[in-house]
């Protein structure tokens, strides 16, 4: 992996600056990409912003700045975007420090700040070796999530294509699956969200699938497998709820999602019904308990320990099938009638197994 100190100096990067909402931002020329395309930046308080400034004028060191290498003489800020759209905006005219914007500078005050030197480390090496160093210097001030280390390791034509379906705040992915997903966009944890899915149906990790991709022209099979998964858990349990944000759909999806045998209606009578069980105390879990058939899902609600103290001692201590006796630390309370046909959480319904009766009867 290559390493390396840029000497560069505010006028450098401010050269070529262009801040635009929806197409990003870009400095040094056209060679750096502060911020890509539909990445909605972390925008500082003015406290925050005018303190960059303050730290330049008085000719202090800023906190060092990590860029990645994303193609010939072509980068991306890996850490420092709001430092660095903080000064780039102030010589742009765009806010002014103590009443003072910087086209109001002596010129000599203008000169000193443009000729400030920045300090300016840059990343080049395999994907692995640049991901690795990422976490490693992801130290300090507003932390990437994962899933911005890998935006900058695997940075071009499709992570940018990408994060525009998945990254920006109340855009197509929010639109169509807000209800769905948890996190934020703007921290990439949608596109996370999306590729995680994606990875999983080719049982692979999400480095290997942006791998795959990094060099695609558009992300669009993406952004139309991802409306697959939406488009089918729609159809599949039209009724939302709360309980249905952030689960796993598009492993469901990959699963599941060719079964002829799913009723949208009977389903959302199973679901409400659940909804109403007070012994399901995993609400989040009916969906899964629908498609799999498991209960754990559900963690339905034991037996308390006056109940299972009670049966144990109506039982004279011995197991309600093997019939041997047992210490109360050695059995467990079970369902008479289970569950799933019918039975209640209630201490009519409960007996007490040793542990071998109550691992066989779990297991027909």
């Amino acid at each position: 992996m290559d390493i390396k100190q840029l000497e560069l100096t505010i006028g450098d990067v401010v050269a070529g600056y262009f801040n635009d909402a929806e197409e990003g931002v870009i400095g040094y020329d056209d060679r750096l990409d502060i911020r890509p395309k539909y990445q909605r930046e972390f925008v500082y308080k003015d406290k925050q912003r005018d303190a960059v400034i303050h730290t330049i004028m008085r000719g202090l060191p800023l906190n060092v700045m990590y860029w990645a290498v994303v193609g010939k003489d072509k980068y991306e800020v890996l850490d420092g975007q709001q430092r660095t759209i903080s000064f780039c905006e102030y010589v742009d005219g765009t806010f002014s420090v103590d009443d003072k914007y910087f086209y109001n500078l002596p010129s000599d005050q203008q000169k000193e700040i443009l000729d400030y030197p920045l300090f300016i480390y840059v990343c080049d090496g395999t994907d692995s070796e640049k991901l690795e160093w990422f976490r490693i210097v992801n130290i300090a001030g507003e932390k990437l999530t994962d899933q911005e280390l890998r935006n900058a390791v695997y940075a071009g034509s499709w992570v940018s294509d990408a994060k525009r379906y998945f990254s920006k705040p109340g855009g197509a992915a929010y639109a169509l699956a807000g209800d769905y997903l948890k996190g934020e966009a703007i921290r990439q944890e949608y596109l996370e969200t999306a590729i995680d899915w994606a990875a999983a149906k080719d049982n692979i990790s999400i480095e290997e699938y942006m791998a795959r991709h990094a060099e695609d022209p558009q992300a669009v099979q993406l952004w139309n497998y991802f409306r697959s998964i939406i488009d089918w858990v729609q159809a599949t349990f039209p009724d939302t709820n709360k309980y249905m944000k952030g689960l796993p759909w598009g492993l469901y999806f990959n699963e599941h999602g060719e079964r002829s045998d799913l009723d949208p209606k009977k389903l959302s009578q199973e679901v409400e019904r659940l909804l109403g069980d007070e012994d399901v105390t995993r609400k989040a879990g009916i969906y899964e308990y629908l498609l799999t058939g498991s209960e754990r899902a559900l963690s339905i609600r034991s037996f308390d320990d006056r109940d299972k103290r009670a049966a144990y001692e109506a039982q004279k201590h011995k197991c309600a099938i093997c019939g041997d006796e047992f210490e109360y630390s050695e059995m467990h309370g079970d369902h008479k009638k289970p569950w799933s046909k019918g039975g209640r959480t209630v201490p009519e319904n409960c007996q007490m197994l040793c542990t071998e009766c109550n691992l066989k009867k779990g297991a027909n």
